[in-house]
């Protein structure tokens, strides 16, 4: 195992590679799939941290690609949500092939910039499937008893697409849909009003989702006041990991 020291000098568990059976298996949303990893000889994360999962076709060709955590630290087994992408050889294999009793090629945890304490006070806001590391954030603070410390905005089209949705809600998340309304607040994009009710002193930021969104909410947060020092970015796409 290797460590990263943060600038707070939190350290962060990095993990190598490793053998995972899959445990559980559940597809909630259309397009995605939510894995329950029995991770061998497991380091455990950090919430904010990810995995990569490695796949090597007979031939030798190799394929990988990074996915969040969902799952509290303390929880035995790590939990991956796939997003299935067009033309995507990882996500696809493991959105439509794996099944429960499967062994899959995974290192981790890793990253450790993204990561949150369980201390400190922390503004959480997630466009679509940006919403997972959050969950494991979520996760651990109702573990620690501190879900006071979390303030939550969350944005997608619609609510059946959002990942977690009914888990958000109860943990008093801001849901944002661009594609419906929902209760009083018309269909639209996450703006500063949303977010504004939801700061408090002493704040840590942390934007997820696709790169368009997370260049858009980085600059609503900026432009509410927020040092530019502690607003922290992760962004995902086709191409990309977390």
């Amino acid at each position: 195992m290797t460590e990263q020291r943060l600038a707070t000098g939190y350290v962060a568990p990095t993990g190598g590679w490793r053998t995972a059976t899959v445990a559980g298996l559940r597809r909630p949303l259309q397009r995605s799939v939510e894995l329950r990893l029995d991770v061998h000889d497991r380091i455990d994360h950090l919430a904010g941290q990810h995995y990569v999962v490695r796949l090597t076709a007979e031939d030798g060709y190799t394929a990988q690609r990074s996915y969040s955590v969902a799952s509290a630290p303390g929880d035995p087994l790590v939990e991956l949500f796939v997003e299935r992408l067009d033309d995507g050889e990882v996500s696809g294999y493991l959105a439509d092939v794996v099944e429960p009793g499967d062994e899959l090629e995974v290192r981790g945890p890793i990253g450790g910039w993204f990561v949150w304490d369980g201390a400190t006070p922390a503004l959480l806001v997630a466009g679509g499937f940006g919403v997972v590391p959050f969950v494991a954030m979520i996760r651990h603070a109702r573990d620690l008893g501190r879900l006071d410390l979390l303030r939550v905005a969350v944005s997608s089209r619609t609510l059946a697409e959002l990942p977690y949705a009914e888990e958000l809600v109860d943990a008093g998340a801001v849901v944002v849909l661009t594609r419906e309304p929902r209760g009083i607040r018309p269909a639209g994009r996450l703006t500063a009003a949303d977010l504004v009710p939801l700061w408090e002193p002493g704040q840590t930021a942390y934007v997820c989702g696709s790169t368009p969104f997370a260049e858009a909410a980085s600059q609503l947060l900026v432009g509410m006041g927020f040092p530019a020092a502690d607003v922290r970015v992760e962004r995902f796409g086709p191409s990309g990991g977390p």
